[in-house]
């Protein structure tokens, strides 16, 4: 029986890789400058463990996916609670695999979430929401690469919509990690502009609106309802403006980042 369960993980395993370029897309960095208690007030949550957790807890102008940073998450819980951007499957097997597998589930396609080992059960029942204020996208030209702050015109914090798994590894301890994607869709024609470049162009986050985040976190949604929310959010209610090319390099916790440049 354990050789028929350890087969089944290789095949998921197997599965991951072959579909890779289906998930690793575009929303890498994006910006959470607002703190604990401000999260606490907008969605309505208490702290949980985010007050324990100082690298979630601190305003941050840059998170980067490829550091697989701890931030926090709104999920169907009470509290606010705090994962890393990767997701990692609860049947991964190994660090070496949770490794691989975490850097190539940054992102998740939302058109092919339903049909893939590592998605198709959490896009069901571990939906959440990741708290942003903006987020960062390179527009291509003349051989350039021009980074972009993007945001929203009336919504100060607003919500990602992400998958998010709990990994429970093989030790002594049974030590769990908390991790999550976040999903994305074809791109409106603001993003679609800026996006213009890369192996993925022309995609964005999937940003849920204010007035259905409830509804995104409902656990009991059939599928037919969870494909309704992968849209493209208005242009109309979203801006951009250029910024310095070196963002990428500055501390995390410098506001410069999201400064205008011109």
């Amino acid at each position: 029986m354990a050789d028929k369960a350890g087969a089944l993980v290789s095949l998921l395993y197997d599965a991951i890789v072959g579909f890779s370029q289906d998930f690793i897309n575009m929303c890498f960095y994006f910006s959470n400058s607002k703190r604990a208690l401000e999260l606490v007030n907008r969605y309505g949550r208490k702290p949980g463990i985010l007050e324990m957790s100082f690298e979630a807890f601190e305003g941050q102008y840059k998170v980067s996916g490829f550091a697989h940073p701890a931030c926090p998450i709104i999920t169907a819980s009470e509290h606010i609670d705090v994962a890393k951007w990767g997701l990692i499957p609860a049947w991964t097997r190994s660090d070496t695999e949770a490794k691989k597998i975490s850097k190539m589930c940054l992102n998740a396609r939302s058109e092919t979430v339903f049909n893939l080992p590592s998605f198709h059960h959490n896009v069901l029942t571990k939906r959440c929401l990741i708290p942003a204020t903006g987020y960062f996208e390179f527009h291509h030209r003349d051989g350039s690469a021009i980074p972009y702050y993007i945001f929203l015109k009336d919504e100060e914090i607003f919500s990602f919509g992400g998958l998010f798994d709990v990994w429970e590894r093989k030790t002594a301890e049974n030590e769990t990690t908390r991790t999550f994607t976040i999903l994305t869709v074809l791109a409106n024609s603001l993003c679609s502009e800026i996006h213009n470049g890369g192996k993925n162009p022309g995609r964005m986050p999937l940003i849920i609106s204010r007035e259905k985040e409830t509804d995104w976190l409902n656990q009991s949604l059939e599928k037919s309802a969870i494909q309704e929310f992968f849209q493209p959010f208005a242009t109309d209610r979203m801006d951009a403006y250029p910024v310095a090319r070196d963002f990428i390099k500055r501390s995390h916790g410098d506001s410069s980042i999201i400064e205008r440049s011109e």
